[in-house]
């Protein structure tokens, strides 16, 4: 097998922030890091997230995956772990933390029993097959992270995971420099590495500062606090309840997907909560409001989420009060803003203290900015170099910063879902055609049954509305009878519109006179009618169904 490529595909996270997911491909043989989702867009309407398109390795019959590696718990890394697993039979690599997140969903799925799940933890070796795995720890907002140092026939790869280089992380568990400068003194083929964050200069500060803000919030704060964050986001909650603890306020959490990651976390020994700090919801309304602090998730706008249903008034346990302080503890997701905005702007309105980045540092981010990138490349020292996990904007940045410290131009590959790059035996690099590597909709139990055709309708119909009309006309004489029923619904207000309904009725009179052997494109031709009539009135295109029933 010496003339037999190493292929690397990325499936998701390149040109996009989420849905993280690569393989590593050598002959038969084949590994998968990161199986992840993408939280919707604002005009993905009814959508619950994205998972990548894999359709790819799984029509690979030849291929053999020897395992899926999950680098950290965070859900742009483990979201679309049920619908991987469900289709791509390997085992589950992960440390504990990450595997105790992704029992979870697992566990939801009802598919724990059929998965092979393998604990590691940072500083293992992985042997799959051709691929020899090293695990190294990396900083990032979630304990127990990893990136991966995979040794391959062709050569030795680093992909970095999620990092920064945080010197006095919540863990005190610092990346391991260590392991990243023996990788460069053995001779690293290509640099894989996080670039969420190029486009920020200077460094991404310490969790450490986090802990005074939340001090200075915790002694200032009149009434009730409830701290906002995502539900695997182990490290912060930690936090928060030391801040509780010095402040001797009880902690209640909201939430399901929340309350069970606690559980887990502290049975793994990832969480230290005292017995005495916890609290049910129902007992911290009963409590003087000083004496408390709630845990949230909802901090990127979802509206089913426990902030978006206080900021809306439609909570069934809790409501937002004059007096309450809300910390958001995370950053908005790239395309999120808008949905963050609102939710913020409504919880001011309900009587709500809102603390939020860069109002005060409640949070920082968990991956690196550009001097900490390129010390990454410094340290490893590679002869290629591929931007990972970001946008197209943060790629191209993260590729420049890798010129700026030596890395030759044309050794960069800065590249989208779906494109394969090779490795031949000497090492070269060849970057090749695309495999699909795009969207697929989870919509409810719906997983990719939602394509562009039916996200085209959905944009219509919230856009301008549906508009039905029934008529029955006489089969021999072709002649209408009685008016036209129309329904609207998103387009006019029928009581305030009854001249356009009219006009409406009359066009779908005169159509069916000019063309009255028609017989099965009556339909068609009103909905064409109508749609002419109602843009020359309104200038809008509502959706148009008309039914001809022939008595």
């Amino acid at each position: 097998m010496t003339n037999t490529p190493l292929q690397i595909i990325p499936l998701g996270g390149l040109g996009e922030i989420g849905k993280n997911m690569m393989a590593f491909i050598y002959g038969s043989d084949a590994i998968v890091i990161d199986t992840g989702i993408m939280f919707p867009a604002n005009d993905m309407l009814g959508i619950d997230y994205i998972i990548p398109d894999f359709n790819y390795l799984v029509e690979r019959t030849d291929l053999q995956v020897r395992g899926i590696i999950v680098t950290h718990g965070h859900e742009d890394h483990t979201g679309a772990i049920q619908h991987v697993a469900a289709k791509i039979s390997a085992p589950i690599y992960a440390t504990p933390l990450t595997r105790g997140l992704l029992e979870l969903k697992l566990k939801q799925a009802r598919l724990l029993d059929q998965i092979e799940m393998v604990t590691f933890r940072a500083g293992d070796t992985l042997d799959l097959g051709p691929f020899c795995v090293e695990t190294f720890h990396v900083c990032h907002s979630i304990p127990d992270g990893v990136g991966l140092g995979i040794n391959t026939p062709v050569g030795l790869v680093v992909h970095t995971g999620d990092f920064k280089f945080d010197h006095t992380p919540v863990d005190n568990w610092p990346t391991d420099f260590a392991r990243l400068a023996q990788f460069s003194s053995r001779g690293v083929l290509a640099l894989l590495s996080d670039s969420t964050n190029a486009d920020r200069p200077g460094w991404t500060p310490s969790e450490a500062v986090i802990d005074e803000a939340f001090d200075r919030v915790f002694r200032d704060a009149p009434g009730r606090i409830i701290v906002a964050t995502f539900a695997s986001l182990i490290s912060r909650i930690q936090q928060v309840a030391r801040a509780a603890e010095r402040y001797n306020r009880k902690m209640a959490v909201a939430g399901h997907t929340m309350t069970e990651n606690i559980r887990m976390a502290i049975s793994l020994g990832y969480l230290q909560l005292s017995p005495e700090l916890m609290i049910s919801v129902e007992e911290a309304n009963r409590r003087d409001p000083r004496e408390v602090v709630i845990m949230a998730t909802g901090t990127q706008g979802e509206p089913s989420a426990v902030l978006g249903r206080l900021a809306m008034g439609r909570h069934h346990q809790l409501a937002i009060e004059k007096g309450d302080t809300v910390i958001m503890s995370s950053h908005p997701i790239p395309g999120n803003e808008e949905m963050v905005h609102r939710i913020i702007n409504r919880l001011f309105q309900r009587g709500a203290e809102v603390i939020y980045d860069p109002i005060a540092p409640v949070h920082v981010s968990g991956h690196a900015s550009q001097e900490e990138q390129k010390l990454m490349i410094s340290l490893v020292r590679p002869r290629y170099f591929i931007p990972i996990h970001g946008e197209l904007r943060h790629l191209k940045q993260h590729a420049a910063l890798a010129e700026e410290v030596g890395v030759p131009r044309e050794n960069i590959a800065v590249v989208e879902n779906g494109t394969i790059l090779s490795f031949d035996e000497n090492g070269t690099l060849t970057v090749g055609e695309r495999v699909p590597g795009g969207y697929v909709f989870v919509d409810g139990s719906g997983v990719g049954d939602v394509g562009p055709a039916v996200m085209r309708d959905r944009e219509t119909l919230a856009r301008d509305g549906i508009v039905i009309v029934n008529t029955r006309i006489k089969r021999e004489t072709r002649e209408v009878i009685g008016e036209p029923e129309i329904v609207s619904r998103g387009f006019v207000f029928l009581r305030d519109a009854e001249d356009l309904m009219e006009n409406a009725r009359q066009t779908i009179r005169r159509t069916i006179s000019q063309n009255p052997m028609a017989n099965g494109s009556t339909q068609e031709m009103i909905q064409e009618a109508l749609a002419k009539m109602f843009y020359n009135e309104t200038k809008r295109r509502p959706m148009i169904f008309a039914f001809v029933n022939e008595i």
